[in-house]
This record gives structure tokens, sequence and C-alpha cells, in this order.
């Protein structure tokens, strides 16, 4: 799994478990609607911790809490040059 990947896919269970649109993180962020659909379609080359921080933020989470979680496992993760 890449780094995007794994970030998508704890993006979208923290979304889930809070109830958290996609459009309300782009309110929230000020991100732009493309960039977050980008993002949770794991079709952004690399986001910048930012981006990241901005969006667990709103997930209302914390960093460790967030990164807490086997597919941030380096065994389990590829890391894009």
């Amino acid at each position: 799994m890449t780094l995007n990947e794994a970030f998508a896919k704890r993006v979208k269970e923290f979304m889930e478990m809070k109830n958290i649109s996609a459009y309300r993180i782009t309110q929230e962020t000020g991100l732009y609607p493309s960039t977050m659909n980008y993002i949770l379609h794991s079709k952004t080359k690399a986001s910048n911790f930012k981006t990241m921080a901005l969006i667990i933020k709103v997930l209302d989470v914390s960093m460790a809490e967030f990164f807490d979680s086997d597919v941030f496992n380096f065994d389990n993760l590829e890391i894009e040059e």
C-alpha cells in the first residue's frame, strides 16, 4: 500500500466513524473540492504535511491516534520516491 493510499484509507475511516463529509472538510480547511477528491482517491502524487494536518484537525483526532494504524507500518507501506 502506498503512503497516499494509507492516508486516504484512514481519512475515510474517520469520516465514516464521525459522520463527516468531504464537503465539510473542504469548507473547514479551505482545500479545493478537487484536491480533496484526489486525496480520497489516492490520485495525488504526495500530500504535504500541512494539508494532512488540516484534514486530521477537522476529523477531530490527534495525530497520534490518526497514525496509530497498521496501514502506516513500514513493513506494509510503499514510500514513493
